[in-house]
Parts: structure tokens; sequence; C-alpha cells
């Protein structure tokens, strides 16, 4: 499988979550309320130590049971407006968070769409799926608790603190004695953690595409019985996400230590300081009791720091992973003015003297290299002259791993040529638009690909506008078992259209081809999976649509390039020979090896 490209150089937390803010703006009034709201809530909370103070020494000190009374009676209002403010910021926050996981997935899956197929062809299916599942729930929980718990948290301890000096500014020093190891603790902890959840969240994308590649390919495991293998891998990438999550919770552990360990000391010794200055009578009895829980109120937001810090790095390493994708170039930012370095460019061919207009498809001194190969490789396509004029039909002929299938992924743009150009009727394919690219140009692939949804809709995705174009093309395509279906042509074909046979999926990928009536017909051998008897009907159908098309057709046997009027020899990434099938069957003995199976000196005796 393709391998995960390797992550950028690290960055700050801040700066990665600061990324987060165009999404977060709109609802920002919500959580700005939200967080005062979670203040106020912990500041409350802060008030309870001295209503206790004012009781020991007033009410309980008086024995008087009416200021006890009151004092509870307090302490219970306080505790209630407390877990009430805590509700009602939490039904703040859910909706508003919800909307904005829902953006960025909507954001992410809209961007993946308008990415080149080079993006797609190096970055495994399950590292894309665990951006748009798992990295966007951890940003959710991130903005609906620790992002506004680390502010909260920050300010409750500092207002406790105040607190707490005030009260007696020999105790609040004890308290504070922590405070600087805990602090270099949090530092050491921050770098540590962000390495080891990118990992584990790169992991995640591996192990995600594993169990795709299973689930997709399950008749493949079961039919050569590698269940055992398969698993065995799982196993394997399981077992290090394990070991990854288990040194974060060593690291997580090790942190909480010295932040609850070092408090609670500070805690202890200031208790014993405090008793023995009740017992000379230098401290009152209710000051200390105050004192001690407000010290005990902060102990939640300094045991959670640890806890906040490292869903905050999580959420940073996933924000990360996240606009990995939102940075790469979609396609629409390649004109024929950006090309890809080092291309060449061809002046219009309304400038080249004597050229004037050529219109059908032409290929025109391109040369292709795949984005992320050497600059020392041969290219896979070099210096393709080609021109198929209107309404002809041409058939493509090659050995394997020629460049067949590459040469017409360049019709469409699904690959941007390397230099050179292809034109449409005169004018650049890099001029245009990619929606009327494609609008004129429809494709039919080697692989059939159907989505999860009806034999209706899945044809009609290559245009037409309803039954009657629906109906027309499926005859085309001799798909007319799509009427006997049990719900006709809105049965649902399942998941990758494998409810169907194989030559099932390829008449129904080549009725989405030719539904719209196009311009350009793109065909990469369409007829591969089809049965003799199916294939002839198919032929039959398809002349009369390539009568009115200019189509480039990619073939392997003669019946198919007998559909095609001439016929292109692609070999060592050129054109070597362009003619009827059978002049070049007469002429070209790379041709007539390519088209009978035999050997090229076999060929060559038998003329």
């Amino acid at each position: 499988m393709p391998t995960t490209p390797s992550p950028p150089e690290p960055r700050s937390a801040v700066r990665a979550l600061l990324r987060l803010w165009p999404y977060v703006r709109p609802v920002r009034a919500r959580l700005f309320t939200a967080a005062f709201i979670a203040i106020l809530a912990s500041c409350i909370g802060l008030v309870i130590p001295l209503v206790l103070k004012w009781m020991v020494d007033g009410p309980i000190a008086d024995r008087d049971p009416a200021g006890v009374w009151l004092g509870a009676l307090s302490l219970l209002l306080l505790g209630l407006a407390e877990a009430l403010l805590f509700g009602f910021r939490r039904w703040l926050v859910a909706r508003p968070l919800s909307h904005v996981e829902a953006s960025m997935r909507a954001d992410l899956y809209r961007h993946l769409q308008r990415l080149p197929v080079a993006f797609h062809d190096r970055w495994p299916s399950g590292q894309l799926l665990s951006r748009a599942t798992t990295d966007l729930m951890l940003l959710r929980m991130f903005l609906a608790f620790p992002l506004t718990f680390l502010l909260v948290n920050s300010v409750t301890i500092l207002v406790g603190v105040i607190i707490m000096l005030v009260q007696d500014w020999t105790l609040g020093l004890v308290i504070l004695v922590p405070a600087v190891p805990v602090l270099i603790t949090c530092v050491v902890f921050e770098k540590r953690y962000s390495g080891a959840a990118r990992r584990a969240q790169d992991q995640v994308g591996d192990l995600t595409t594993v169990v795709e590649e299973g689930v997709l390919g399950i008749r493949i495991i079961k039919g050569f019985g590698r269940h055992r293998s398969q698993a065995l891998a799982f196993r394997e990438l399981s077992g290090k996400l394990r070991g990854t999550e288990l040194h974060k919770a060593r690291l997580l552990a090790t942190i909480l230590g010295v932040i609850v360990t070092l408090p609670e000391l500070a805690i202890g010794a200031a208790l014993v300081l405090g008793t023995m200055r009740v017992a000379d009578g230098s401290l009152s009895t209710g000051t200390l009791v105050a004192f001690l829980s407000t010290a005990l109120a902060l102990r939640w937001p300094v045991d959670s720091i640890g806890f906040l810090l490292a869903m905050s790095q999580e959420a940073a390493t996933a924000t990360d992973r996240y606009f990995e994708v939102m940075d790469a170039e979609p396609e629409s930012g390649r004109t024929a003015g950006s090309r890809a370095a080092g291309a060449t460019a061809v002046p219009p061919l309304a400038a080249t003297p004597g050229a004037g207009h050529v219109g059908g498809l032409r290929f025109e001194n391109v040369t292709f290299r795949y984005p992320d190969a050497p600059d020392t490789t041969a290219p896979v396509l070099n210096r393709i002259d080609l021109h198929i004029r209107p309404g002809e039909s041409l058939a493509l002929v090659g050995a394997t791993g020629s460049g067949k299938t590459t040469l017409t992924a360049l019709v469409p743009r699904l690959h941007e040529v390397t230099s050179g150009r292809i034109t449409l009727d005169g004018a650049d394919i890099t001029a245009m638009s990619r929606e009327e690219l494609r609008s004129k140009v429809a494709v039919a692939f080697e692989e059939p690909t159907l989505f999860s949804a009806s034999v209706g809709e899945n044809v009609l995705m290559g245009g037409g506008a309803g039954d009657e174009d629906l109906a027309r093309a499926l005859a085309v395509a001799q798909a007319d078992f799509a009427h006997a279906l049990p719900r006709g042509t809105h049965t649902q074909v399942g998941e990758q259209g494998l409810s169907l046979s194989g030559g099932q999926r390829q008449r129904l990928a080549l009725a989405r081809a030719v539904v719209g009536s196009p311009d350009f017909l793109v065909l990469d051998d369409p007829l591969s999976a089809l049965d003799v008897h199916t294939e002839a009907a198919v032929e039959a159908a398809l002349r009369r649509v390539l009568a009115d098309t200019t189509a480039l057709i990619v073939a392997h046997r003669p019946s198919t390039v007998l559909l095609a009027d001439r016929v292109a020899l692609l070999s060592g990434g050129r054109i070597t020979a362009v003619g009827t099938h059978h002049e070049l069957l007469r002429t070209n003995p790379e041709y007539a090896h390519l088209m009978s199976g035999a050997p090229a000196g076999e060929q060559e005796d038998q003329r």
C-alpha cells in the first residue's frame, strides 16, 4: 500500500491550534460566554472556604445555631449555583462545537474531491479516513473541554493563590514552593508527549488502512487462504499502536505523579505549620480551615494540568494532520499559466505559423513524469505527438506498462502534463476550467468503480437528463440486465458494486461514459470483462455512438481495435506507429505480435 507521507517539522501547540480560529470564529460568542460562566462557577467554589472561615470563627465559636444554619444554607446555595453554571456552560458549547466539527469534516471531504489523482496515489486511504473521523473528534473534545478549562483553571489557581496569600502569606509561600518543579516538568512533558501523540495518530491511520483493505479485499483473502497473514499484519500494527499508547500512559503517569505529589507535600507542610501557629495563638482556627479548604479546592485545577496538556498536544497534532491535507494544492490551482516546474511552454496553435485551427483531440510534444519521480528517471511518456481528427476513433495499443492508461488520464487532467500540451478542437485543455473540460470529455476506466447508490444514480453521474438518456445508455452498454433487478434501475448496487458481476460493473461504467453524449470519449479497455457474445453486442451498439464523437480507446484485443478508424502503437513511452489495423499488421512486427500473442520472430516467419 502507499506509504504515509512524512509529517512536517514540529511546531508549537499554540501555533498549530491557532489555525482552528476561522472555524471557531462564527461561534466565538457562545464559547467566550461559556468560558466566562465556567470562571464564575469556579470562583464561586472559592467563596465556600471563606464562608467556612466565617462559620468557624463566628457561629461555631460563639455556639450560635442560627448562624450555623445560615452558613450551611449559604454553602448549599453556593454549591447549587456552581453546579447549575457548569451545566449551563455545557449546554452552551454542545451545539456550536458539533457545527464546527461538521464544517471541518465537510471542508475536508470537499477538498479531497478537488485534490489531484497524484495526491491520492501517495496517501493511504486509512490516513485520510482517520483525519476525517478520529482527529476531528479529538478537536471537538478539545474545544469543548480542555480549551475552556486551561483558561478556567489558570484563573482559578491565580485567584485561589491570591486568596491564600491574603489570608496568610507565610502559608501561601509554602504552597507555592512546588510551582517551579511543576512548571519544568510540564515543559519537558509537552515536548515528549507531542511526538508520541503524533506517532499514535499516524499509527491509527495505518491500522485503519489495513482494516479497510481487509474488508474490501475479503474475497482475495478468503480465496487464497491469507487470513492468518492478514491477521498477523494487523496484530503487528496493533502491537505498535499499543506500545505507543503505553508510552503515552507512562509519560502522563510521570507528570501526574509530580503534579499530584509535590502539591500534596506542600499542603501537608502547610497543615503542620498552620496547626503549630493555631496552637500558639498567632493564627485563628477559621483562617487555617479556610486556607486548607482553598488549597484543597485547587487540587483538581492543579491535578488536571497534565491531563489538559495531554489533550492539548493531541489536539495540536490532530490539527497539523488535518491541515496537511487542507494545505495540499487542489486541482483548480493549476492553470495554463502555472504548470509544474520544468514544464516546457508551447505557444497556442493559432500563433504557430501555418497551423491554423486544428480540431479533434491532439497531443503535441507531450511528456509526462510522475510528480514524485526523480528527475533522473526516464519519463513515462516522452514527446507524444498524436492527432485524433473530429469524429474519428483511434485505438491505443501497447504492451503492459507502456503508459496507455497514463496517456488517457492526461485528457481529463487527472494528471498534469510535464511539458507539451493537449488540445480539444484547438483549445488547450489547461486554459479550460476542469468543469468545462470534464463536461466535454467522458471516461470509462478499465477497473469500473461503482458507488453505494442505485444503478440509475451511478449511470447518471456521467451526465444525462433523466430516464430517456438512462435507457439509451444502458442499451448501448448492453446493460439491460438492470431492468430485471429487484427494483429495476432503482436497485442499490452496494459498496464498490460488489453485488454485481465484473462484466455487469463494466457495462454500467460504459453506460456512465456515454450517457451524456460527450464530444470526446476516452475508453480504457472498456470490454475486457465481457464474454464473447456480450462483447459483440456492445461493440455493435458502441459503433453507433463512436460515429458521433471523437474517441481514444485503449485496446488489447483485435475485436476492440476494429471499433476504431485508426490505431496508434505506444512503445517505450513514444508513439512508434500510426495506421489502420490491417496496415500495422502487415508492416509492424511489434504490433502483429501484440495482436496475435505469437513471438515476434514467429510472426516474421508467417508473413
